[in-house]
């Protein structure tokens, strides 16, 4: 110990020494000797150079020891000569080495979000938005918002720079969320503009009649069975100078969706009630629509010429129904006409205008012009065509258009008379050609700046659309139903449908696919605009499918042939009546029916007879019911069923059934016969034994004054 001593008081000497010497490498070298206990010879080698090193004959490994003031006290910051001190990790003595490592607790990582658990809302977009205000609205980040912005070729510096409608569309699209465009019309002038009035009401009350007394034209006429299967627009100028634009909708409960888009795009409704008839149920369909596009109605009761004509009754109708008209208080107008002897027409006119002139209605002229596409249909010379009303701005050929998810060049604007005209201005029903492909009814036309623009918007939309419909299908299908349970016969009738327009094959599928029952269902392979070809009567051919045409001209003889070949059944009609009529019976046919024990007669037992002493060849003893038929008939081959106080006492079949002592399979009602039940003797007098047999019964085709139809099993 007492070494140890002395040696500690050396070295805080020589420490001493080294701090209070002139050079440095006195220093260095009393602190090695008496601190690590280096050689003093091996010290002042660093600082003497190496030819200075001699302890051997041979030559030493020279080691430098790059030594400062610093190193001599702790430093408060090692960053401040780059280096990084390592943290001491604190020791911790295991127990059993050979213990494996504790693991962890598994996290699993967040699910990225798919398009499919987004929620199906729809957000409003405009012109000029900023990135920032658009990850708000989608719930996306502002970082991902500007990735989709580089895929699409955008560059945006700043998530504050303004950017285009369709732009922000496609962005959204990308996310997986619905848009709806809202234009401003902040610095623009407003001008007046005429008003869109929809004709809407029951099947056979006469709108397309009272529209051709206002116009001064007959197009019910045209008509296939004289009801209207379209949804047509046009402009009548009034006799005040004033001109109206006019949306005739029909009346047939098929096409609920063609009065669903008239009320989209009014202004005023004009509700049509037979006088002699009063409300029926496209009535209050057409009063629903138009309360819920927030549209004001106007009442026109029509046929007041006739003499069963009662106008008080259909007031007393509608306002038991909730619409609140001017007599009972309310604003809604009720105007008495007849359209074939065109009376009150000035009245109805003066109604109109009078109710437009309170909405003050205005429109944006300038600008890139917005429309809505009414209808739609394919001309085999021109291409596909679109009957729209522009809404705002004004449309001039040349421009590129988006229509739902088709695009185009307009190539030529057409009035509804056929006339081709420069511009289309607000309100103005007219037919665009240069669409690239056929759009849906209902769809939105867009004007965009350049052909790519329009070729983006389309792709995103028509890929939006494949996913969405790719989704339902997903969402429709059917499990696989438990074996164990019983399960009705159901079997499958294919439909290629080809219509006229993009609207009327709407209407036709809808009410094709209201045909499906338990046991037929109604799956439509394929929809088209346009006449029946022959890669239809393949398709046809291909999936077992019947062909049906509405409202087309009759295919040619080639593919009538080959549809003849193939066994392909071909439906044409022209009315939508007789079309669903006859797809209603094809149903009924190709249905399979359910099995039902029905009655076919009943019996009473009067006396009973027994058989004793037979031989063995003959059998045992026997019991033999006399009876009498009530009803029916009573057969042989039926199962029996012996009914005791109105209670079930046993089933069985008919061995023997005999009329004066014949052997007989059918006794008619009235008649007395003898008849032995198998494995039953205990017949008693007063009995009933019904007659039962197995029918196979087969669903009706129903259709109610309205027009709607219904498969009834």
């Amino acid at each position: 110990m007492a070494w140890r001593e002395i040696r500690k008081k050396g070295i805080y000497v020589n420490i001493l020494r080294a701090l209070n010497s002139t050079g440095i490498g006195d220093g260095v070298r009393l602190i090695s000797t008496s601190v690590w206990g280096l050689p003093e010879h091996y010290v002042s080698a660093t600082f003497q150079g190496p030819e200075s090193c001699i302890v051997s004959n041979k030559p030493c490994s020279i080691r430098y020891f790059h030594a400062s003031s610093e190193l001599f006290y702790k430093r408060k910051s090692d960053e401040a000569f780059g280096l990084k001190a390592p943290k001491k990790e604190k020791y911790v003595k295991r127990d059993n080495r050979t213990q494996p490592p504790v693991e962890a607790p598994y996290v699993a990582p967040k699910p990225k979000r798919t398009t499919k658990s987004l929620p199906d809302r729809t957000i409003d977009i405009f012109e000029g938005m900023t990135i920032s205000e658009l990850a708000k609205r989608t719930g996306e980040s502002i970082t991902s918002l500007q990735d989709i912005l580089i895929n699409v070729g955008e560059k945006v510096e700043s998530e504050f720079d303004p950017i285009s409608i369709d732009i922000a569309e496609l962005v959204t699209m990308e996310v997986g969320v619905n848009v709806r465009r809202l234009h401003s019309n902040e610095g623009v002038e407003l001008l007046p503009r005429p008003a869109v009035v929809t004709v809407m009401g029951h099947v056979d009350h006469g709108k397309t009649s009272l529209l051709d007394a206002l116009r001064q034209t007959s197009v019910a006429a045209k008509e296939a069975g004289g009801i209207t299967q379209h949804l047509g627009a046009f402009v009548v100028d009034m006799p005040s100078g004033a001109s109206i634009t006019f949306l005739d909708t029909p009346g047939h409960a098929a096409f609920s969706a063609m009065r669903a888009r008239g009320a989209a795009v009014t202004d005023i409704v004009v509700l049509v009630v037979a006088a002699d008839d009063g409300v029926m149920p496209q009535t209050l369909e057409a009063m629903s629509h138009a309360k819920a596009a927030n549209v004001p109605i106007v009442v026109a009761i029509n046929k007041c010429d006739k003499p069963a004509a009662d106008p008080e009754r259909v007031r007393i109708q509608l306002g038991s129904e909730g619409l609140a008209l001017e007599e009972m208080g309310g604003d809604v107008q009720v105007v008495e006409v007849s359209a074939a002897n065109k009376t009150g027409l000035d009245k109805l006119e003066e109604a109109l205008l009078l109710q437009a002139e309170m909405m003050d209605l205005k429109a944006r002229v300038e600008g890139p012009a917005q429309a809505y596409v009414v209808e739609a249909r394919l001309d085999r010379g021109r291409g596909p065509l679109a009957t729209a009303i522009i809404k705002a701005g004004t449309l001039v050929p040349g421009q590129h258009v988006v229509v739902g998810a088709e695009w185009g060049r307009i190539r030529a604007i057409k009035d509804m008379v056929g006339r081709v005209t420069d511009m289309a201005r607000p309100t103005m029903p007219v037919e665009i050609e240069g669409l690239r492909g056929l759009p849906m009814a209902g769809d939105d036309v867009i004007v965009v700046e350049s052909e790519e623009r329009a070729r983006m918007l389309s792709a995103g939309r028509k890929k939006k659309l494949e996913k969405d419909r790719l989704q339902k299908i997903d969402e429709g299908r059917i499990e696989t139903p438990d074996l164990s349970e019983e399960v009705p016969d159901r079997v499958e009738m294919p439909i290629v449908i080809k219509a006229d327009v993009q609207g009327t094959v709407q209407a036709v599928t809808d009410a094709l696919k209201s045909l499906n029952s338990p046991q037929v269902f109604v799956n439509i392979v394929h929809v088209g605009v346009g006449p029946i070809s022959q890669s239809d009567v393949d398709l046809a051919q291909a999936c077992g499918a019947c062909i049906v045409g509405f409202n087309i001209r009759n295919p040619p003889n080639s593919v009538s042939l080959a549809a003849n070949r193939a066994n392909i059944k071909i439906m044409l009609h022209r009315v939508i009546y007789h079309l669903l009529e006859d797809v209603g019976n094809f149903i009924v046919e190709k249905a399979p029916g359910t099995q039902e024990t029905q009655i076919a007669g009943e019996a009473q037992v009067l006396n009973i007879f027994e058989l004793k002493g037979r031989s063995k060849s003959k059998g045992e003893d026997v019991k033999i019911a006399g009876c009498r038929v009530l009803d029916g008939c009573v057969a042989k081959s039926s199962t029996m069923r012996l009914l005791r106080s109105g209670e079930v006492v046993f089933e069985g079949c008919c061995v023997s059934l005999k009329r004066e002592k014949q052997d007989v399979e059918t006794v008619g009602k009235g008649n007395e016969c003898g008849l032995v039940i198998r494995d039953f003797d205990d017949f008693q007098i007063g009995d009933i034994i019904q007659c039962l047999e197995l029918v196979k019964r087969k669903p009706k085709f129903v259709s109610s004054e309205s027009g709607a139809v219904r498969i009834e099993c």
